[in-house]
């Protein structure tokens, strides 16, 4: 889109966020993780009307539900509702973020028609079937079996991690469909969370609360029309969504603690000295270099997005996933320092509402090196496909 054609899309967008967005829900966008308790009513209007505009996904196709907007010109919908004090109340889901992209890829027309639309409608959730016990960073070796049974698969097998399954109505899901061949012999299959044999278990964590599962898969009938991609080819279709997954996004919503700079913080609970600085001279130092990898993060989102042109993630998401895993964990290490003794607040008065969140915001975070690809195995995405480095483990072989 050019400029001009920007600026007319950036007045209509701001009349229509102001005829349509409910003013009581201002500045009162959703933490992750935490549901929006208040102005329900409220918040199911404002989806219902930027659905039917087609602005919840705006990127993706007319015909499916979408906006069908450049990416220029879902930035400036997005910045407009946003000076608003609105946001997307379509979240940051999987089925948003990583299965949709994913489909609207690899997906026949009937699968498009049938699954994009309420996805982009925010009226059904998806979760992930691909780490089970002995296969998490060697996917590969998943062993959850799908038979061919004629008109469908009959599946058998145990996930886990799975997040969100408990509230999920579909998990996207890689089987084993060839036990003669490891990376080959991989399928991906769209199943119905409520299939009979379908056992979920929420797992709790040290953060207390239980976003991931184990799932359980017993004779689960799934029908032929419900595979993406070719059969056998589903490490192809699983590892782009990977990349998706992989990727950051302004639409991404507040983590908890995310509401109030560090900076401020800072201020508030350590103090100045008499010159304005930070009374910490290594703290201030430290946020220093954390609020400039942060800086640099955000720019570096931007030039990937930029040099993308439209043409979707690429391994450059691993670069981006570490770096982001990293400036979190850093941000919240530091808010638990600067908070003293009242950051580590488990729940009860006297503590800081903020600096509970941020408690268990540094507890969950410890995650975010391992989940989506850990640490390692991102470092070695980006030494084979970006900087052209020879496998090691080929070349032990």
């Amino acid at each position: 889109m050019g400029m001009t054609e920007l600026d007319d899309l950036r007045a209509a967008a701001r009349s229509w966020v102001a005829e349509n967005f409910p003013g009581e829900l201002a500045g009162r966008a959703p933490v992750m993780g935490q549901p929006a308790a208040h102005h329900a009513e409220a918040v199911e209007t404002w989806k219902t009307r930027l659905c039917a505009k087609g602005w919840g996904m705006p990127t993706w196709p007319v015909e499916y539900g979408g906006g069908g907007l450049s990416a220029a010109g879902a930035r400036v919908v997005r910045e407009e509702i946003r000076k608003a004090g609105g946001w997307n109340p379509i979240g940051w889901s999987m089925g948003v973020r990583m299965f949709g992209p994913t489909l609207l890829e690899y997906g026949t027309e009937a699968q498009k028609r049938r699954h994009i639309p309420p996805i982009a409608r925010g009226e059904t959730r998806w979760c992930q079937g691909y780490s089970e016990p002995g296969a998490g960073s060697d996917l590969a070796s998943l062993q959850t079996r799908a038979e061919d049974r004629g008109d469908h698969f009959l599946v058998n097998g145990q996930k886990i991690w799975t997040s969100g399954a408990q509230y999920a109505d579909w998990c996207f899901c890689l089987v084993r469909t060839d036990t003669t061949k490891k990376h080959e012999g991989i399928s991906f299959l769209m199943i119905d969370m409520a299939s009979p044999g379908v056992e979920v278990r929420p797992i709790r964590l040290i953060s207390g609360s239980s976003p991931f599962c184990e799932t359980f898969f017993t004779d689960v009938k799934v029908p032929k029309e419900n595979l993406l991609g070719p059969l056998n080819g589903g490490w192809t279709v699983g590892k782009r969504l990977l990349q998706y997954e992989r990727q950051r996004s302004e639409d991404a919503p507040a983590r908890p603690g995310e509401g109030r700079p560090v900076n401020e913080v800072a201020v508030a609970q350590v103090g100045l000295d008499d010159q304005g600085r930070l009374a910490d001279g290594d703290l201030r130092r430290r946020l220093t270099e954390h609020l400039m990898d942060k800086k640099l993060l955000r720019l570096t989102m931007d030039r990937a997005a930029a040099e993308a042109k439209g043409a979707g993630p690429s391994a450059a998401t691993s670069i981006l996933k570490n770096v982001s895993s990293v400036v979190n964990q850093t941000r919240a290490e530091l808010l638990l320092e600067i908070y003293g003794h009242g950051g580590l607040g488990w729940e009860g008065e006297g503590f800081d509402p903020d600096a509970l969140a941020n408690t268990r915001e540094w507890l969950s975070g410890k995650a975010s090196t391992i989940y989506a690809g850990s640490y390692e195995i991102q470092n070695n995405i980006i030494s084979k496909r970006i900087l052209g480095l020879p496998d090691p483990a080929s070349a032990a072989a």
